[in-house]
């Protein structure tokens, strides 16, 4: 059982900051960032694999974002710079306790969620 809890989400202008952040309980395989806007398919924006640190981005982040895990704190970040208002949108993180998926940005690999959090961008 994994338990997501996530947080730093707000309200910014473009160009601003913002860093995201997500406690977690529980083994992970890996773990990623997703955002969903209304009307819009989630997307996968980064993960990262536990044990390695080894991390991949989507085009429309890499970047601008990056993606790290604190395995001390059990605290996985998104920190988000050069915002864009078309980066307004609920942003979740996620968990794998196995590898299964084919890929990473596929939604339906992640086993847990955390309840998301709210990202608007004003231009």
């Amino acid at each position: 059982q994994v338990v997501l809890v996530e947080s730093g989400g707000g309200s910014v202008q473009a160009g601003g900051s913002l860093r995201l952040s997500c406690a977690a309980s529980g083994y992970t395989y890996s773990m990623g960032w997703f955002r969903q806007a209304p009307g819009k398919e989630r997307e996968g924006l980064a993960t990262i694999y536990s044990r390695t640190g080894i991390t991949y981005y989507a085009d429309s982040v890499k970047g601008r974002f990056t993606i790290v895990q604190d395995n001390a704190k059990n605290t996985l970040y998104l920190q988000m710079n050069s915002l864009e208002p078309e980066d307004t949108a609920m942003y979740y993180c996620a968990a794998k306790t196995s590898g299964y998926g084919e890929h990473w940005y596929d939604p339906f690999g992640y086993n847990y969620w955390g309840q998301g959090t709210q990202v608007t961008v004003s231009s």
